[in-house]
């Protein structure tokens, strides 16, 4: 009995600890799938928090935005509210490349994002390159986005990291205004 119990308890932590999934283990089946080009088409906005290694806030932001077609572009204006009172305008060019791959353009990213999305998942990473006098200069941003079963409700982690080192997290929740 002993013997079962640890062996549980391991399997526990091993999931814990290990490498994260990559997007195509979410696979297709259960619930609405996450398109970025159609969930962000419309008016969203979003509320989150930045959070130190430990986990505990240590700022807060929100976001709106309109997003709209143009071919087979999504453009999305985004306005971002930083707790201390800092406003920050982008407009993003998102574009689906396959049936999972994503690209984007934005312009304080340096670069392409470029993402994938499977089932409800959508996993995407950039380099940003920060207001002039920021020390840090450039960072790479990771989101892992999950679609609620609404289909109206967006979790969004992301993790902010410098040659490596992790900076800042941020938990964050979209909601959409409306279907397009």
């Amino acid at each position: 009995m002993a013997r079962a119990g640890a062996a549980l308890c391991l399997s526990v932590l091993a999931g814990c600890g290990g490498a994260p999934l990559p997007p195509s283990a979410f696979g297709e089946a259960g619930g609405p799938r996450l398109e970025p080009e159609r969930f962000f088409e419309g008016r969203t906005h979003s509320f989150g928090v930045f959070e130190n290694g430990g986990g505990g806030p240590t700022g807060r932001f929100s976001t709106e935005a309109t997003g709209r077609r143009e071919g087979d572009t999504l453009v999305l204006d985004q306005t971002v509210r930083l707790g201390d009172g800092t406003v920050q305008e982008r407009t993003w060019r998102l574009r689906r490349v396959d049936a999972h791959r994503y690209e984007a353009t934005a312009g304080p990213v340096v670069g392409t994002a470029l993402g994938e999305a499977h089932g409800r998942v959508f996993n995407w990473a950039y380099t940003l390159s920060l207001p002039p006098g920021d020390w840090l200069h450039r960072v790479e941003f990771e989101h892992w986005m999950y679609l609620a079963d609404d289909g109206e409700t967006l979790l969004n982690r992301f993790t902010v990291r410098k040659l490596g080192v992790v900076v800042a997290r941020a938990s964050e929740v979209f909601h959409r205004r409306g279907a397009p």
